[in-house]
């Protein structure tokens, strides 16, 4: 199995310092480790991206451990690589599916909360269509995010919204979010039913809140680690029984991907999202050469 990292911007021949112990743990195991240049991908050179990769005599799979990147962007890394005979196991479709949460939700839908989306064009038409949209959520609080990411960390500006009748304060909302995504808009715009977690306490910074919440992923639908997902948060010694989520992780069409999960204010357990296990991180405390020693069985 080759690992596939970004490049250090400034030194090709070097890591992205973000990467750079998990470079070094998985060369240290012998896995084939090589580098590409996200920013020559992102710029539309998808050949030159790859040019120190090494090409292979005959096909060997292969995994990317870096930067979330745009589907389109995937697509060209991976015919970029195809071309040196090294095949990622997640294909664009793959990628993709884990990648938009609109793709995924058929996967957990029983599982997380009720969530509905329209894409970024369709908001901007006509606003009406959202409200159209979240009626059916009454005066619920509901959550804000693209097909991606939220702006957690901007918790009152951009991602929480008390009441989603409201309509002045869902058009402030999403405007501020629109506005501070930018160029970096996923897809389109996804309002989910919040669902009150267990808490763990607030970020000291941007003062959201910290929830019991975990991070799991899946080599090949079997489960490889469980993480802790907050790092700023002092977790007791409650885990859940992860059964039933291994078990929904076998519905899922990608050969690795993510499973965020979390405890209710209620005591139950549900799904928050799933995601490309290739650009979901590892935590601080994650046991690096045990996730690695994963990829050699």
């Amino acid at each position: 199995m080759n690992i596939v990292f970004c490049s250090d911007p400034l030194d090709p021949k070097k890591a992205d310092a973000d990467y750079e112990l998990e470079y070094r743990t998985a060369a240290g195991l012998g896995l084939p480790v090589e580098l590409i240049s996200l920013e020559d991908l992102l710029d539309g050179q998808a050949a030159r991206a790859v040019r120190r990769v090494r090409e292979a005599a005959t096909a060997e799979p292969a995994i990317y451990r870096g930067w979330m990147m745009k589907p389109a962007h995937y697509e060209q890394l991976y015919a970029a690589l195809q071309q040196k005979n090294i095949h990622l196991v997640n294909t664009p479709e793959q990628y993709l599916l884990c990648h938009h949460f609109p793709h995924s939700y058929r996967f957990i839908k029983e599982h997380t909360p009720e969530s509905c989306w329209l894409d970024i064009a369709a908001v901007h038409s006509d606003i009406n269509r959202v409200h159209d949209m979240l009626a059916s959520f009454g005066s619920r609080p509901l959550l804000l995010k693209d097909y991606v990411k939220s702006r957690k960390h901007e918790w009152e500006e951009a991602c929480y919204i008390s009441d989603a009748s409201d309509q002045r304060q869902v058009e402030k909302v999403l405007r501020t979010f629109i506005e501070r995504q930018g160029d970096g808009l996923n897809g389109g715009i996804v309002f989910r039913d919040y669902v009150e977690l267990e808490k763990l306490g607030a970020h000291e910074k941007s003062g959201m809140p910290l929830s019991k919440e975990y991070r799991l992923f899946f080599y090949r639908h079997r489960l490889i680690t469980a993480q802790n997902y907050w790092e700023e948060a002092a977790y007791d010694g409650d885990r859940p029984d992860l059964s039933v989520f291994i078990a929904i992780a076998q519905r899922i069409r990608s050969s690795f991907f993510t499973m965020d999960i979390a405890k209710t204010a209620a005591g139950e357990w549900l799904i928050i999202e799933v995601g490309d296990g290739q650009v979901s991180g590892l935590q601080d405390r994650t046991d690096v050469e045990a996730f690695y020693r994963s990829f050699l069985d």
